[in-house]
């Protein structure tokens, strides 16, 4: 009888399986090793023809080969690797050497030339990029992408959200002198040895983090339909900014496309959304902290008549599956993100627990992991709505995208703006863009113009204080 792994051979050569008919040159067989090592580990079959076919070895023969074995994984790569092999007898007598190379604890490998190599199928190539071998590094946790090193210099951090975040989370004062300051943001691993602002610096605490990677902002289209179109949308936006702008303005845009339902309250009372905004506050927080911020591509936002679908570029990392975030399973791709994220920059609540409570909230959620597109697609589906839909702050704008916010704006506006802030002084502007289905940027506006005329006045800082209204003729 064959050996189980012998009669899966006639499957053919794999990602995990590689035959070889006999082995005489140590550097080939260490390049192999080097392959499996730097991916998820394999078998090597020796004795075994690329037909999977089973000619054998001759006993001579395997006394050789395995010293050859020792030597290469002793000596011919770098580190040194710790391989497995088993003789196994076939019907004829002769002997297949099966050689198991284990996942590397300790990537990337090398060949004894400085080669690293990587499993591509049945096959193997080298690393040919620099983004392929800071995303192996990514992989082993000897590296992450919110550390990598940018051009922006330290004029280019937002010293009052700095300022504000520093006093109200370490009760500290911003550093008068530039070199205090780059050595306190190099003591938060904002800053590198050189003195200019890391990846999670410029995400977390610049003004325009879209001037210095203006690849990294979230992308919304409201199409009609379940269907993509080239140019028939009814609302678009880019969001970019600080992280935290990026999320409440997407968070906005969401919320804003979404049917309200009275379900059984009073006429007049405001309908609830048709899903609720927790369920988006979980993904689009996962989705910002939690992407491949080595993958130069933005966060895609599509809202359909049956979905809502969340794009984020990078397939889930490590050995994470869909199955495992699914049961609260998570793992640290941007830890630098999360650990500020997790003082409050973010409505943040915990590792692996996000995508949990979404499906608390909503179990109508898909997950797809895509290895091969190096995407990860969250799709919210939605219900038919019901004859207690209200449609009123629906959006109804059309056409082609300015980059800017979209619908136009009432006269009835700047009044409806003054209305709720004399009754809610302390309503913030992501407060307002909800009850009016206008854009954060939209109400930012209408805010200036108000201010501008006299009719508002700004009481105390931008968190815990309030607007005072003005009458018109009154000072």
């Amino acid at each position: 009888m064959i050996d189980d792994r012998l009669a899966a051979s006639a499957s053919g050569e794999d990602s995990t399986r590689q035959f070889k008919v006999d082995v005489r040159n140590g550097d080939s067989l260490a390049s192999e090793m080097v392959a499996f090592a730097n991916s998820d580990g394999g078998t090597i079959f020796i004795g075994v023809a690329d037909d999977g076919s089973m000619p054998g070895l001759l006993p001579k023969d395997v006394a050789r080969i395995n010293q050859l074995i020792s030597n290469a994984a002793s000596q011919h790569v770098r580190s040194p690797l710790t391989v497995q092999t088993e003789n196994v007898q076939l019907p004829t007598g002769r002997i297949v050497i099966v050689l198991t190379v284990p996942k590397g604890l300790d990537k990337p490998y090398f060949d004894k030339n400085g080669v690293i190599w990587l499993k591509c199928g049945a096959d193997k190539r080298r690393i040919n990029s620099k983004e392929e071998l800071r995303r192996l590094f990514q992989f082993s946790d000897q590296f992450h992408a919110d550390e990598l090193p940018t051009k922006a210099g330290i004029d280019k951090l937002d010293k009052l959200r700095f300022r504000d975040f520093i006093r109200d989370v370490y009760k500290l004062d911003f550093p008068d002198k530039l070199r205090d300051l780059i050595q306190l943001l190099q003591n938060m691993s904002l800053a590198t040895d050189t003195g200019c602002l890391n990846l999670a610096g410029v995400l977390l605490f610049t003004e325009r983090p879209e001037w210095i990677k203006p690849q990294f902002v979230i992308k919304a289209i409201r199409y009609p339909g379940n269907e993509i179109h080239v140019s028939n949308y009814l609302d678009t936006e880019d969001f970019s900014g600080p992280l935290s702008k990026v999320f409440d303005d997407s968070l906005s845009f969401v919320m804003r496309n979404l049917h309200k339902v009275q379900d059984g309250r009073g006429v007049n009372a405001p309908g609830l959304p048709e899903i609720s905004e927790l369920v988006f506050e979980e993904l689009l927080v996962n989705a910002l902290i939690h992407r491949d911020y080595l993958v130069s591509a933005p966060i895609r936002l599509f809202i359909f008549d049956n979905r809502i679908e969340i794009i984020s570029p990078g397939h889930l990392p490590n050995n994470l599956t869909v199955e495992r975030i699914r049961a609260g399973i998570s793992n640290i791709r941007n830890p630098i993100l999360v650990s500020f994220v997790a003082k409050g920059l973010l409505p943040y609540h915990g590792l692996g627990s996000g995508i949990k409570r979404a499906l608390e909230e909503w179990r109508d959620i898909d997950f797809a992991d895509d290895r091969e597109g190096c995407l990860f697609t969250v799709t919210i589906h939605r219900k038919a709505p019901s004859g207690s839909v209200d449609l009123t702050d629906y959006p109804k704008s059309s056409g082609k995208s300015s980059g800017k916010s979209s619908g136009k704006i009432s006269g009835k506006t700047e009044n409806q703006v003054l209305s709720l802030l004399s009754d809610n002084p302390e309503m913030t502007i992501l407060e307002l863009s909800e009850t009016l289905g206008l854009t954060t940027r939209a109400v930012e506006k209408q805010i200036a113009k108000l201010r501008k005329k006299g009719r508002l006045r700004r009481i105390g800082p931008a968190r815990g204080g309030r607007w005072q209204t003005i009458e018109k003729g009154k000072a």
